[in-house]
């Protein structure tokens, strides 16, 4: 809870969501610094009306003694009600209606009784006209102040006996008071309840606007941080995919050609593969710096792609290795075609690896709304492990790819199935959601 409440009976002020109504940071604080001066001013009204009234009464020099003590003591009285009764009753004093309707009733008693005294004592009995408005529900208020009105016409000029002309202009006197000071009070009461809303309310849109701004550079900070992250992530999938097959590729080819040393064809054949796939590998490790697509998507169809993907892995290891296509091939978003290339290159790479097998097979399907890339190979096999899907990172290579390719796949809503029996070979599935290049935007 803030440390003004907001008054029990405030009513929304009509169009404080209009431009006009907005007050500025330095009005708001304008206006609270003369609240805190009007609050300072009305709890002191009462001590000084009754300080200045109490010093003209002892001015007088036709008062005896003991009646100035009789009215000292009245004044004590007076101040210790106003001490506990209104002083020391926290803010909002207008939520504790019961307890200023007691404190108002003692006031203008006291008031009374002091005037009876001493008429000039009515300089304080004005002071119960700016108490008024703390009386709930506002009809109180306006009862307060005719009470006043009254009680301050009738002590200092007497009943009006004589005719009826004195008791009507009496009256009118008591009600045009009445209306003055009462419907004043009790509007200008309004007023300031409203103020204290617009207040309340701009502080709290400043507090919200706060708050707004902390998430925002929050939002900011975690959505940079999981960038950062998601790049990390790209690049090492990129890196795997490329510079590491590619890597692996040339040792093998060097290895394969320091072995093949006494044959010159051979050697060459050997050589020339290495610097082919070292200049793939870098061409491609610059475009994964720069975020595009590999360069056999962008030279040629996904199954054309995977096509030649298969020629030339087959001419470079020495494998018999079949692409086969079913169902109409259809345009698909470059996400899920760069999903479904990478895909391909690992599952070949594990093969070249681990599986010492002599025929491979990758099939596209094209199945509706889904396609699917199936790897197979006639190698050794492995056990898969209960539950499925995650085999033994010695037997289809060093765990990261598969992880890649499952980052890859999922992050597109795909999944990656893999089969195998010792000495039956392997099979790997991925399967995509069929989407179009119209969708547009990032499939993942």
């Amino acid at each position: 809870m803030r440390a003004t409440e907001r008054p029990p009976d405030t009513m929304a002020e009509p169009g404080a969501d209009h431009p006009a109504s907005i007050a500025s940071a330095g009005d708001v604080e304008a206006r609270t610094r003369w609240e805190r001066w009007n609050d300072a001013s009305q709890e002191l009204v009462a001590y000084l009306l009754l300080g200045v009234s109490t010093l003209l009464a002892l001015l007088r020099t036709d008062v005896a003694p003991n009646e100035r003590l009789i009215t000292l003591g009245i004044v004590g009285v007076t101040v210790v009600w106003i001490y506990a009764f209104y002083t020391r009753v926290p803010e909002p004093r207008r939520a504790r209606p019961r307890l200023m309707l007691v404190y108002m009733v003692g006031l203008l008693t006291l008031a009374g009784l002091l005037m009876t005294r001493s008429p000039i004592f009515f300089v304080f009995a004005i002071s119960a006209f700016f108490h008024a408005p703390l009386l709930r529900p506002w009809p109180l208020t306006i009862i307060a102040v005719f009470a006043t009105a009254a009680l301050i016409d009738v002590l200092i000029t007497g009943f009006p006996w004589p005719t009826p002309d004195l008791w009507i202009l009496f009256g009118a006197l008591i009600v045009v008071q009445t209306i003055a000071i009462g419907f004043g009070s009790v509007v200008g009461d309004r007023l300031g309840e409203l103020n204290e809303q617009r207040r309340l309310l701009l502080a709290e849109r400043d507090a919200a606007l706060a708050e707004n701004r902390g998430l925002h550079q929050q939002l900011v900070a975690q959505a940079r941080e999981a960038g950062v992250l998601d790049e990390r992530a790209r690049m090492a999938r990129e890196i795997h995919d490329t510079i590491a097959h590619g890597l692996t590729g040339i040792v093998t080819q060097l290895e394969a050609a320091e072995q093949a040393a006494s044959r010159t064809a051979d050697w060459t054949r050997h050589v020339d593969n290495a610097l082919r796939l070292a200049r793939e590998s870098l061409t491609e490790a610059r475009r994964s710096v720069e975020a595009s697509r590999p360069q056999a998507l962008d030279d040629a169809t996904l199954q054309a792609a995977l096509a030649d993907l298969a020629q030339r892995w087959s001419a470079l290891y020495g494998i018999a290795t079949e692409f086969t296509l079913t169902g109409e091939a259809i345009p698909l978003h470059p996400d899920i075609e760069v999903a479904i290339l990478r895909t391909a290159q690992e599952a070949l790479a594990n093969v070249a690896k681990h599986a010492r097998a002599t025929r491979v097979g990758l099939t596209l399907s094209y199945m509706g709304d889904v396609v699917t890339l199936d790897v197979r190979d006639d190698g050794v096999g492995f056990e898969v492990p209960a539950g499925g899907t995650a085999p033994r990172p010695s037997a289809v290579g060093s765990g990261f790819g598969l992880t890649a390719m499952r980052q890859r796949l999922g992050r597109l809503a795909g999944t990656l199935a893999i089969e195998s029996e010792p000495g039956d070979g392997t099979a790997i599935s991925a399967r995509l959601p069929a989407i179009g290049p119209q969708d547009g935007g990032s499939a993942g």
